[in-house]
């Protein structure tokens, strides 16, 4: 296990008007699963190539425990990686995939079979050691990618979308099995991906990037309740997160707007109070979204009203998309829901949920976790 301290990191590659990672700043705890998610060509896969010694760093230092791994060969790092390729070895069994960098390593034979038995059994594929890959499922093949890994011992695991091979139910399947794995291990863990929910279901902090910079890095639920800016907010959860275009009226404290009208919590109030008369970004959840019915019709405020221009049912719920004004508004409604394509809807949001952001900027109005203060990146803001 090993602390990694990535200072000040900054990687240009030639040719480049931009660096592709800029001043990414991080210290891991010993033994933490650290998630990089974010679009495709934000940097992560780049960073982690970088803490490999794959890819030179331009500028900044890498710290693996005690040691600067600056100009040190991969091989030579104590790390070991899982791609989203498998790539085993065809001619070769199970066994025989497993234990190949020990023997290059030239162990002895004894601590070979042991570690190759051991990792078998944390991973349960005791009884595929002598099939060759062609005999294997997709989730059997990346459980000897793992395992792989995982007889090596070393200080730092790292992981490059190694799900993005599997269908759905199997990519549920492994990721908790990567958990556990991990709770098991306790080894210091990198994993890149672009799926938010592997990144808030796996990750006990997660680093979000955009175009090369930070963007915020916390706990799951810091960031989906607490977002430092529009780019995240709309990033974490499923569905996104709905932003409407608001005037801050101040004669009536309310969030004005084509088609909605919602009232300010006192926390809302103050963070708006040197934006009254402005234009804001105010952020909703679908699922903090309710229908208004004939039941409820007299006792909900803060209303959003619009006609209905999708339907969604899902089983569980339903999603339901509301045109209101100029915004297409996604709810996550009950599962019984009547209403039909082109009906009239009104929506309800629940005040004490909603998010707000400077219309200029898009950074959050409202207070935020330390971390997420620290650790927000100058990045170029989103349009919604």
């Amino acid at each position: 296990m090993a602390i990694v301290q990535l200072k000040d990191i900054c990687k240009q590659f030639d040719g480049g008007e931009a660096n592709a990672v800029d001043h990414f700043d991080l210290t891991t705890r010993d033994g933490e699963f650290v998630v990089l998610v974010g679009p495709s060509g934000c940097g992560k896969t780049t960073t982690m190539r970088m803490i490999a010694g794959l890819e030179e760093i331009s500028k900044g230092e890498l710290w693996i425990g005690d040691r600067n791994v600056d100009g040190i060969p991969a091989k030579d790092r104590d790390i070991a990686m899982v791609f989203q390729s498998y790539a085993l070895y065809p001619h070769m069994s199970v066994r025989e995939n497993m234990a190949f960098s020990l023997k290059l390593k030239k162990r002895p034979k004894a601590e070979i079979t042991k570690a190759v038995n051991d990792a078998a059994e944390i991973l349960g594929i005791q009884n595929l050691l002598d099939r060759k890959p062609k005999a294997l499922s997709g989730g059997q093949r990346q459980r000897v990618a793992l395992g792989r890994a995982i007889v090596r011992q070393p200080q730092v695991f790292l992981m490059d979308e190694p799900l993005s091979n599997l269908d759905a139910k199997m990519r549920v399947e492994m990721r908790a099995e990567i958990v556990k794995l991990h709770r098991k291990l306790g080894v210091t863990t990198f994993y890149v991906t672009h799926d938010q929910v592997e990144a808030m279901t796996m990750g006990q902090r997660i680093v979000v990037m955009r175009d090369g910079y930070i963007q915020q890095i916390d706990a799951p639920n810091a960031l989906y309740e607490r977002p430092v800016n529009m780019f995240v907010a709309g990033f974490i959860g499923t569905p996104s997160m709905n932003f409407l275009k608001a005037r801050v009226d101040d004669a009536s404290q309310r969030l004005i707007g084509e088609g909605f009208s919602i009232a300010m919590e006192k926390a809302h109030e103050t963070a708006l109070a040197n934006h009254l008369g402005r234009e804001v970004w105010a952020g909703v959840r679908p699922e903090h979204l309710d229908l208004v019915t004939d039941a409820n019709a007299g006792t909900t405020d803060n209303q959003l009203t619009g006609t209905v221009e999708v339907i969604e049912p899902l089983g569980a719920v339903t999603i339901v998309q509301v045109r209101v004004g100029e915004h297409i508004v996604t709810a996550e409604l009950d599962s019984h829901t009547s209403l039909a394509m082109g009906d009239p809807a009104a929506l309800t949001c629940d005040s004490h949920k909603l998010h707000l952001f400077d219309a200029a900027s898009e950074k959050t109005l409202l207070e935020t976790s330390d971390s997420g203060k620290r650790t927000t990146g100058d990045a170029k803001t989103t349009t919604a």
